[in-house]
């Protein structure tokens, strides 16, 4: 199974997802956690340009052609291997950002953005996806809060507050979209927030067994 978190910044995917990883384990199943951008060796070199802060030059043309460089790499190098041999494969950010912050936040085109992204991923699409909602002004604090303990503060975090707001409303609107989507409020105390998927899942692993 196939399982992707979307989530505005500062929503807790990444500590969600660990939490989650070593739940699956307990219960027999093999994981893989993997994120995006990045996930292989040439994806984090691809990272590493699209989070500098230096690199305020990067036009959004080049910056989702570089998204999908890494995506590319990733899909056949690690999600596709991983799910052939049965694993639950975790996923923290996948195609559904590329719509939501460089479609709703920077204004690119949402179709041309589709066709690149199924070239992209050989038409991969997530199981399950979950968006950990959360208004972007809280999620930004948390993100300040974490700066000051030494996590990154990368390029998208620099971005206007307005820019977030729309990347928000863009996943509100993608969640509509398919049913493969569940929105968790990510506001939540982060116990909270972690039984909730817990619940999702095993319902879900439930049906597909």
């Amino acid at each position: 199974m196939f399982i992707t978190f979307e989530g505005p910044e500062g929503s807790g995917k990444t500590t969600q997802i660990v939490q989650l990883a070593q739940w699956l384990q307990q219960r027999g199943h093999r994981v893989v956690q993997t994120r995006e951008p990045g996930g292989t060796l040439i994806g984090d070199q691809i990272r590493t340009i699209l989070m500098d802060r230096a690199n305020t030059s990067l036009v959004a043309e080049a910056e989702i052609l570089l998204f999908s460089a890494s995506r590319a790499q990733l899909v056949r190098r690690l999600i596709e291997p991983a799910l052939a041999e049965g694993a639950v494969v975790l996923c923290d950010r996948f195609y559904d950002s590329t719509l939501a912050y460089q479609g709703y936040g920077r204004g690119l085109d949402i179709g041309m953005l589709r066709e690149i992204t199924d070239f992209a991923t050989g038409g991969r699409r997530p199981d399950l996806t979950f968006l950990l909602d959360l208004d972007p002004e809280l999620g930004l604090r948390r993100r300040q809060a974490g700066r000051s303990m030494g996590e990154e503060w990368n390029r998208l975090d620099a971005q206007t507050l307005a820019f977030h707001q729309r990347v928000r409303q863009g996943y509100l609107e993608l969640a509509q979209q398919e049913s493969r989507w569940r929105v968790v409020d990510g506001t939540e105390p982060s116990e909270a927030v972690q039984a909730a998927l817990r619940q999702l899942i095993a319902k879900r692993l439930d049906t597909d067994s």
